[in-house]
């Protein structure tokens, strides 16, 4: 609850914080991009407030930054998939080989071999202390 309502507080003074500068920054600026001549640029963006420019990086940073995250976590996401799917392999195998297991002792095959749904082990109750305890 207490993190809930710290992340709460952050951003509404994240928001405020990003108000004013939209506030002060709300003047028209002219984007320059051709920096071998100034005075007649091929490139230019003309009249939008300082403050558009300034959320537009913010954005754009915030993408970058994710796709970099992204693409620098792909070894540990593809790990993880292989690992699932070993996983899940394995347990596939498990639950055929107790199929198996369990038809072989309904048929009688392993019926003097002392398997039984405990993994092989036969518990016996003691008389005095009521707990089950392997033989």
């Amino acid at each position: 609850m207490l993190n809930k309502l710290l992340r709460w507080f952050l951003g509404l003074v994240g928001a405020v914080v990003l108000l004013y500068i939209a506030i002060a920054n709300r003047h028209g600026v002219r984007l320059n991009l051709d920096a071998f001549n100034p005075e007649n640029p091929a490139i230019a963006i003309d009249a939008l407030p300082f403050y558009a420019y300034l959320f537009a990086m913010l954005i754009a940073g915030v993408l970058l930054g994710g796709c970099a995250t992204w693409l620098g976590q792909g070894k540990h996401r593809r790990t993880a998939a292989v690992r699932t799917q070993e996983a899940m392999r394995a347990r596939a195998e498990a639950e055929r080989l107790i199929r198996e297991r369990e038809a072989l002792v309904a048929s009688g095959q392993l019926a003097g071999h002392g398997m039984s749904r405990t993994g092989g082990r036969q518990l016996a109750l003691s008389s005095n202390s009521r707990t089950a305890r392997a033989k």
